[in-house]
């Protein structure tokens, strides 16, 4: 063990800040990727006056996590709006960022290792999990905080390059949108009305034991937004629990569509997923079936939010514990289908749109393997 290898707990205490007054409503909840992620509690009624108050560099974390997933959800703020968080989240800080620079610190809390040890911890510790003492007690590597802020602005260097793609990202994705809608919505009289039944085909493959896979990539319904994946999780058959709603097999180009409140946006377009890709029985999957159909377009009629809304009436009406939809009230919708002259030039300028989205993720790819290789290297960072 290097010399500069400190318990954690010499630098961070707890913060216990309470909602007493009720002048902050944003609450947060946490992510599997270690971020704030919009809560989808029901909070009417709830005693808010409980809640914990973060502000700027503090932390917040799930102990009970590494017991389920194998991870340790924990964030740190960095924006100057103060936002709530669960009353049963440990809130922590750093005593002194001149020692010890909060976003050094949250980089070692992302790395793969820091979830292994503290998962490890959880089966091995006495006290049966890995809580605030475990926290304390774990070791990190401490150099000078001139170090510290130059490995944090070679990660943050990274990390806004990939903020600054995803912008993109978002910005083709809402020009695709806009011409759906000038093409499609604005000129739905000039479209024939059909059954997207007649377009797409649900749900067209289930997920057994005769696939013969060894483990699975496995994706849940909160685990995207948007058509942005926050995370996938990859599933050993033999050793690791598997879900029972990992049921649904997809192919490159399938829509997912959340069935549970539409209106929270959990679907996208996959991309050459691999073949042990497996999704959640909470999505529908929806495969085109009519050849001369492109996905980029059902997707944006199904994210069109006058479709949203009525399928979102849909789910409120349900008897379900949730509000939820069926497949079959996807593929009764009415699609606009355009006249084939229109068809192909809108296919030319949505093939291009995706083509340079393809591109943006692709480089999105490897700027995140290099801030996993930097992440990496902090174990033997010196001086």
């Amino acid at each position: 063990m290097r010399n500069n290898y400190k318990p954690i707990g010499n630098y961070i205490q707890r913060v216990d800040n309470r909602n007493t007054n009720l002048n902050v409503s944003k609450l947060y909840g946490l992510s599997m990727t270690k971020e704030f992620r919009e809560t989808t509690s029901n909070t009417v009624g709830t005693d808010m006056s409980v809640y914990k108050i973060m502000n700027k560099y503090q932390f917040a974390c799930d102990f009970m996590s590494p017991i389920r997933v194998s991870k340790l959800p924990v964030v740190l703020k960095l924006d100057d709006e103060p936002n709530l968080v669960s009353p049963a989240y440990p809130v922590f800080e750093v005593k002194d960022r001149n020692e010890l620079d909060p976003e050094y610190l949250m980089m070692w809390f992302r790395r793969d290792e820091f979830d292994r040890y503290a998962t490890f911890k959880c089966d091995a510790a006495i006290r049966g999990g890995y809580d605030w003492e475990e926290l304390c007690e774990t070791l990190i590597p401490v150099p000078s905080i001139s170090t510290q802020r130059v490995i944090v602005t070679e990660y943050n260097a990274l990390q806004n390059r990939i903020d600054n793609n995803q912008k993109i990202i978002q910005k083709l994705e809402e020009t695709a949108q806009a011409v759906y809608k000038e093409w499609f919505v604005e000129h739905r009289d000039d479209c024939e009305i059909v059954k997207l039944d007649d377009i797409v085909k649900g749900n067209p493959e289930t997920f057994s034991t005769k696939d013969n896979f060894t483990s699975i990539f496995y994706l849940d319904t909160s685990n995207i937004t948007n058509n942005k994946i926050d995370e996938i999780q990859e599933l050993n058959l033999e050793t690791d629990e598997i879900p029972s709603r990992a049921k649904r097999k997809v192919k490159d180009k399938d829509i997912i569509f959340s069935t549970v409140r539409p209106a929270l946006k959990h679907f996208g377009i996959l991309k050459n997923p691999q073949e042990n890709f497996i999704v959640s029985t909470g999505f529908a999957v929806l495969r085109i079936k009519n050849k001369n159909i492109f996905p980029e377009l059902v997707y944006s009629f199904l994210t069109d939010e006058k479709v949203l809304e009525v399928l979102q009436a849909k789910a409120e009406m349900s008897v379900s514990t949730y509000p939820s939809i069926i497949i079959d009230d996807i593929l009764n919708l009415d699609f606009p289908m355009p006249s084939d002259v229109t068809l192909k030039k809108v296919r030319i300028l949505f093939e291009s749109q995706n083509h340079l989205i393809n591109l943006k993720n692709q480089e999105n790819q490897k700027l995140n393997e290099l801030k996993t290789l930097l992440l990496s290297k902090l174990s033997s960072v010196e001086d």
